[in-house]
């Protein structure tokens, strides 16, 4: 009998099988930022203020739904606090992946101006080695690497390509931000022609773009493609994002989808009458599956591959999570499609 390979993931509380990870994930969230100098002055999740209301609402999902683990995309620049993340995964026993890399352009501090791509990489590297700052917590993923427009600007790319360097020389995998959906071909473009493999990389807020070829092209290639700002009915109805979802699904590529809400200010918890945490598992999921989507297809979008990304995993069996299950299996037709 051949033994799998047991894959480890980076939590901000330490290593973390990924086969103890036996619930739904969420692959993009934040839970402590600040975005507040756009001039927004919602635009931020404090510790302080708004921490207790985001560990209660993560042990909730964690005894209602099994919630196992949330990647954290709060990167360098976005008010990002790795001892707040893991006050709030201990005090709610949720695992929680910190990210590191750069926001898009509008978000870059001072240190990403005055440095080319080596110098940039060294800071990722060294940080992912060695800590985020006197914390001692090592990033689990680099995230969110952002880009807007159709091409990512000069500085943009300058990150990107900082990431993809940083990702191959650790074994990370990274994640982007897309702004509403944009840009998401050249970002891959950029980093697989730095070196880092299709599946290491998954490119966000896909849910926000309408178009269907776009989504099926990254998957094609190889990468994951982000449903992941599920409940912002003010970007994109959810209505629009199923029909989006179900067309990938049935194109044959459920392998290659991330499934999370992007809840980014304290508007959108649920104790201040937003959809919260929770609108992924109480309202879009039901909405899926009454559209004929499997329990094992669900599986596979909100946990499975979210190891498989992690880990940089190419098949369940790979990251010890599942039993290498066909990707279109469990999928029924949507009556009327």
């Amino acid at each position: 009998m051949t033994a799998v390979a047991v894959r480890t993931l980076r939590t901000v509380l330490g290593p973390l099988a990924a086969t103890a990870v036996r619930g739904p994930a969420l692959a993009h969230e934040h839970l402590a930022l600040d975005l507040r100098r756009a001039g927004d002055g919602a635009a931020a999740l404090d510790p302080a203020a708004d921490g207790p209301a985001v560990t209660a609402e993560l042990a909730a999902l964690r005894e209602e739904f099994g919630l196992s683990l949330v990647v954290e995309l709060t990167c360098r620049g976005m008010g990002r606090d790795a001892a707040a993340l893991a006050r709030i995964s201990q005090d709610c026993a949720v695992p929680v992946v910190a990210g590191t890399g750069w926001y898009h352009e509008g978000f870059h501090p001072a240190e990403v101006a005055r440095a080319d791509v080596a110098e940039l990489a060294a800071t990722l590297i060294a940080e992912i080695e060695g800590g985020i700052g006197a914390t001692g917590i090592r990033p689990g993923v680099i995230g969110e690497v952002g880009s807007h427009g159709d091409r990512p600007s000069e500085p943009e790319a300058r990150s990107l390509l900082a990431a993809a360097r940083a990702a191959t020389a650790t074994g990370l995998s990274v994640s982007t931000h897309a702004g509403l959906g944009r840009g998401g071909r050249a970002q891959l473009e950029l980093l697989t022609a730095a070196g880092l493999a299709p599946h290491r990389v998954c490119v966000g807020h896909q849910d926000l773009l309408d178009d269907r070829a776009a989504h099926r092209e990254l998957a094609a290639a190889g990468a994951y493609v982000a449903f992941d700002t599920v409940g912002k009915q003010h970007y994109r109805s959810d209505a629009v994002r199923l029909r989006l979802l179900l067309a990938l699904l049935e194109a044959g590529y459920a392998d290659r989808a991330l499934l999370s809400c992007d809840v980014s200010r304290r508007g959108y918890l649920s104790t201040r009458g937003g959809q919260g945490y929770g609108h992924l598992f109480r309202s879009f999921l039901p909405r899926l599956r009454a559209a004929g989507v499997g329990e094992d297809l669900i599986d596979l979008m909100t946990r499975r591959n979210v190891l498989r990304f992690l880990t940089g995993a190419e098949a369940d069996t790979d990251a010890g999570t599942g039993t290498g299950t066909d990707p279109g299996a469990g999928l029924v037709e949507e009556e009327g499609r």
